[in-house]
């Protein structure tokens, strides 16, 4: 079955029994149902009930045999794996869950949480950065993470080595949200197993993965998503130039969300991916009342720019894009491109952008190794 690009807007009915609660957990862990699926199947059929059992009919006309539903017995067997870790589900439609993750087209249809789930409500700053930072990024994630928090700002992170873990440390008084790539009762990395349990006094844990879950390599791209779109803004401290931070980064701006970054050395390759995104117009955070300047610009209402009444009469020089309009322009291009090689100058004749601005983000995604260049000036998806 594809996956969906936007869930509906329309409001889910909040699973207010038991067998609604596993119903919604029998949905979402079934094969091949994503949130977005979700969503949409929750849409069209009114309940996770009627959804379950209309599944394998939207299999077959999806081309996929057999298809079975996830097993009543695995859904009951994570909610009591849930009670037993003190664990609570929080599902889309209650009203605890976050006004700013129903803004995301993948929103989680439920995730679990431990700690206090009040902090949920409060607003949020995210940082982020190298898992081998330095010692002078650790420091500066830190004292940011304090001087916000004591601000009344909940920090959010990914618990994981280096900055992830000196935010946390930094937030631990005022409230710190840690987002899990596996289950929320599994600790990984095990070094900061005191500090998850640290946390629980003074904050919150949060996962969308089921309970006792092991994390891998894919489930972090997922957690990274959750991490940006519960906060206003992310700060990226270290981050090299091919990064899980600057993956973070990319998405929030796919979010919405603002993305600022503390300069680095020229030198170091810790910052970068950080010196990178100030070039291309993220904000430079030298401390603190950095970000809560730039906060109220934020969060207050965009006022339209006032109309051109005559052409300018002399030529304008072309204006750096924000990096909001570099990440539109990069998702538009690999939608464009596929396996099959395509022209260069027909790509941007598609786009109907000037080259000027589609050279820099071929290059951009070239270094990245999203698109492949061919002989002939042709481009095609990296493989």
């Amino acid at each position: 079955m594809p996956e969906v690009t936007h869930p509906s807007t329309h409001p889910s009915l909040p699973p207010t029994t038991e067998d609604d609660r596993v119903s919604w957990l029998r949905l979402l862990r079934s094969r091949r149902v994503g949130p977005a699926t979700f969503h949409r199947l929750l849409s069209e059929h009114g309940s996770a009930q009627a959804a379950l059992a209309a599944l394998p009919e939207v299999a077959r006309a999806a081309g996929v045999a057999d298809y079975a539903a996830c097993p009543l017995g695995v859904a009951e067997a994570e909610l009591r794996a849930g009670r037993a870790a003190g664990a609570r589900m929080i599902t889309f439609a209650d009203p605890e869950f976050p006004i700013r993750l129903k803004d995301l087209s993948d929103a989680p249809p439920l995730f679990w949480v431990m700690g206090d789930p009040a902090l949920l409500a409060r607003p949020m700053i995210a940082l982020v950065g190298a898992r081998n930072a330095s010692s002078l990024g650790t420091r500066m994630a830190r004292s940011l993470a304090t001087d916000l928090a004591a601000q009344g700002y909940i920090i959010v992170s990914g618990l994981a080595r280096g900055v992830d873990t000196a935010a946390h440390l930094g937030s631990l008084k005022g409230g710190t949200v840690a987002v899990m790539a596996g289950g929320v009762d599994v600790i990984y990395p095990a070094e900061n197993t005191g500090l998850a349990g640290e946390i629980l006094a003074n904050g919150l844990r949060l996962s969308e993965q089921p309970i006792g879950l092991i994390p891998q390599a894919r489930h972090f791209p997922s957690r990274n998503r959750l991490v940006s779109g519960l906060a206003h803004a992310v700060v990226v401290v270290e981050a090299a130039t091919k990064s899980g931070s600057l993956i973070t980064a990319r998405t929030a701006l796919d979010q919405g969300r603002e993305v600022m970054a503390v300069p680095g050395h020229p030198i170091d390759a810790r910052a970068s991916g950080c010196n990178m995104l100030i070039r291309d117009g993220a904000i430079l955070v030298r401390n603190a009342q950095d970000v809560i300047d730039a906060l109220p610009q934020l969060l207050a209402p965009k006022a339209p720019p006032p109309p051109q009444t005559e052409m300018p009469l002399a030529p304008v020089s072309h204006p750096a894009r924000s990096l909001r309009d570099i990440a539109s322009l990069h998702a538009q291009i690999l939608n464009r491109l596929g396996p099959s090689p395509l022209a260069e100058d027909q790509l941007i004749r598609d786009l109907a952008t000037p080259a000027h601005r589609v050279a820099p983000a071929l290059l951009d995604l070239e270094l990245d190794g999203r698109i492949t260049r061919h002989p002939g000036g042709l481009l095609a998806l990296a493989r």
